[in-house]
């Protein structure tokens, strides 16, 4: 029995020793990995920087073909579109592909709107610019705008130096987790460097987030916030695009789970509204 034992252990050494040479060998014919592939973290990088180097070449020798008006507002998007939105900028543009911010030619004949908000804003854009074709002009501040921060930091190079008719601004998703009392205020300040352009001046409510308590996220944080816009807002007598109440109803439909942002179909309807918004003020009679 013990002899019997013994040959089996030996017929199986045997067998997984095969095994492994047959591995080996398999391993020393299949060659090295192919060549141009990634083979650790430095190599990647390496391959990313060349990249992102080709489309910055590449994209600086089309703008030097523009005329000079796209030139500057290709060197304003430079200036303030930061490290995330720049590059995606870059490659719509050598792809010949239209993005929220196109350079817009204006016709004189038609009033210039500004869209001034955050990445929600950015995808309602070019939805609000087709609905307003013919209609009016319409601009978007060269950022995402982020929080209120942001926007009493970088409200000058927004406004540039033209003349607005209508500026459809919002603060809010960057500023759920701020204090209501300094968002208040903020608020308050860029309503009266805005005020000051001219121009006739609609809010855009904030649109609904999903909860995300281990994120920091609250849907009640943007109720709260809008609140307090609307406090503001009728203070100043200014208009409101109720975003929160137009999109509402459509969220399951517009609105993947867990996200702050829409599908394609969601900017569509919000596009629609916004539109819808400045036409009104545009076309009222009198004072704002």
């Amino acid at each position: 029995m013990q002899l019997l034992v013994t040959k089996r252990c030996v017929a199986i050494l045997l067998h997984v020793a095969l095994v492994s040479l047959a591995l080996i060998a398999g391993s020393a014919v299949a060659g090295p990995a192919v060549k141009g592939e990634p083979t650790n973290d430095a190599e990647r990088a390496a391959k990313k920087q060349a990249a992102d180097a080709a489309v910055d070449a590449k994209y600086a020798a089309l703008v030097a073909t523009l005329p000079a008006d796209e030139q500057a507002w290709e060197k304003v998007l430079q200036e303030n579109l930061g490290s995330f939105y720049l590059p995606l900028h870059k490659r719509d543009k050598l792809a010949g592909r239209s993005n929220a911010w196109d350079f817009v030619k204006d016709d004189p004949s038609l009033p210039r709107v500004l869209l001034i908000g955050d990445s929600v804003s950015r995808g309602y854009t070019l939805a609000t610019r087709a609905a307003l074709a013919g209609k009016a002009n319409v601009h978007r501040a060269p950022a995402n705008c982020g929080p209120t921060t942001s926007g009493l930091k970088n409200i000058e190079a927004w406004l540039g130096d033209g003349k607005w008719d209508v500026i459809h601004f919002n603060f809010g998703i960057h500023d759920r987790n701020t204090p209501v009392v300094d968002y208040t205020a903020r608020l308050e300040k860029l309503v009266e460097r805005l005020e000051a352009t001219g121009a006739r001046l609609v809010w855009a409510s904030t649109t609904p987030i999903p909860d995300k308590p281990e994120a920091g996220q609250t849907a009640a944080s943007i109720v709260e916030k809008n609140t307090a816009a609307a406090a503001v807002m009728q203070r100043q007598g200014i208009a409101t695009d109720d975003l929160f109440a137009f999109i509402t109803p459509h969220l399951g439909d517009v609105q993947p789970p867990g996200d702050v942002h829409f599908t394609a179909a969601g900017y569509s309807l919000l596009g629609g509204q916004v539109a819808e918004s400045i036409l009104a003020v545009l076309n009222a009679r009198g004072p704002r």
